[in-house]
């Protein structure tokens, strides 16, 4: 069997296309089962953790691994254990508490949705996917990640994992595209069981199984559920075609200068003098674009005499 990748003119009828029917039946059960017997117990996942702790998983797990995420989450759940409660601090404190999970405006952006949250719908998370994705930071894949996950919604939740488990088990590829495609989106819809409580879980079970098993490096196809089902594994593992995927540098970048910057504005308990955050790194002119570009972000707020503090407003 070779697999070929979807096209616009293919049927979503045809037997033999990812989009059909067929296919999508065949995937569900095997995923489902093994997620039911191998699912991580993530503290998010708990029903305690209501649909805050599940906004909040999905705000910090963007681009972060588990492992460094769990005692932030814990920390920052028992801090503010409500939305309310985070909206009532400054926005300071939630790049305080962000700590070093990196990417830094995620929290001012979770604090931004903590305010609206308050404000336009009570202190409660809203249950709409229009309303999800109105709030502040709040993107397409996040407002189907909650509505499906806090609320038992049907949606399609595509991060890179989900992306990568259907570029592989129904279109044949090793990887998907860089950004994500109408095609996938076409799909995850497709690819949706019908039943609302049995898509949810779907979503948690196939997001599970790209990062377990169907990993970016090394999967573990003779682990996999439905391995005999994969038309990237019947097709002879075809290599990726198209330019190298890079990993991301951190060493000696704008980054890791940020980091820095912030590291010692988080751990004052007042405003920083500028001559302070000279000595985080030698270079004048990346420092000092450094920390014009936290300024700029909204991360650090410049006082005058040349203080600088985690933002107050």
């Amino acid at each position: 069997m070779t697999a070929s990748p979807i096209t616009p003119a293919e049927s979503p009828e045809s037997p033999d296309s990812p989009e059909s029917p067929a296919v999508s039946r065949a995937l569900h059960s095997p995923v489902i089962a093994w997620f039911d017997e191998h699912a991580r117990d993530l503290p998010w996942r708990r029903p305690e953790a209501g649909p805050w702790g599940v906004l909040v998983s999905e705000f910090m797990l963007q681009q972060t691994p588990v492992s460094r995420v769990l005692p932030v989450y814990e920390q920052w759940l028992t801090r503010w254990p409500r939305p309310a409660d985070l909206a009532a601090e400054a926005p300071g404190e939630a790049v305080r508490a962000w700590g070093r999970l990196g990417y830094p405006r995620r929290a001012l952006r979770l604090h931004g949705a903590a305010v609206a949250i308050t404000e336009r719908h009570g202190g409660d998370v809203p249950r709409e996917h229009a309303q999800l994705l109105a709030l502040p930071g709040i993107g397409e894949y996040t407002a189907a990640a909650v509505a499906s996950f806090a609320y038992g919604q049907r949606h399609a939740v595509l991060d890179t994992n989900v992306r990568r488990v259907f570029a592989r088990a129904a279109t044949g590829v090793e990887y998907p595209p860089n950004a994500t495609t109408a095609a996938e989106r076409r799909l995850a819809r497709a690819l949706l069981p019908e039943d609302e409580d049995t898509a949810a879980r779907w979503a948690a079970a196939s997001m599970e199984l790209g990062a377990l098993v169907c990993t970016a490096k090394n999967p573990g196809c003779a682990r996999c559920p439905v391995a005999g089902l994969c038309a990237w594994r019947l097709a002879g593992k075809p290599a990726h075609e198209g330019p190298p995927r890079r990993g991301q540098t951190y060493a000696g970048t704008d980054r890791q200068v940020r980091g820095r910057l912030l590291a010692v504005l988080r751990e004052a308990v007042g405003p920083v003098p500028q001559a302070v955050l000279d000595t985080v790194w030698d270079e004048p002119v990346q420092r000092a674009r450094s920390l014009d570009g936290l300024v700029s972000d909204g991360l650090v707020e410049p006082l005058e005499g040349g203080m600088y503090r985690l933002p107050q407003t």
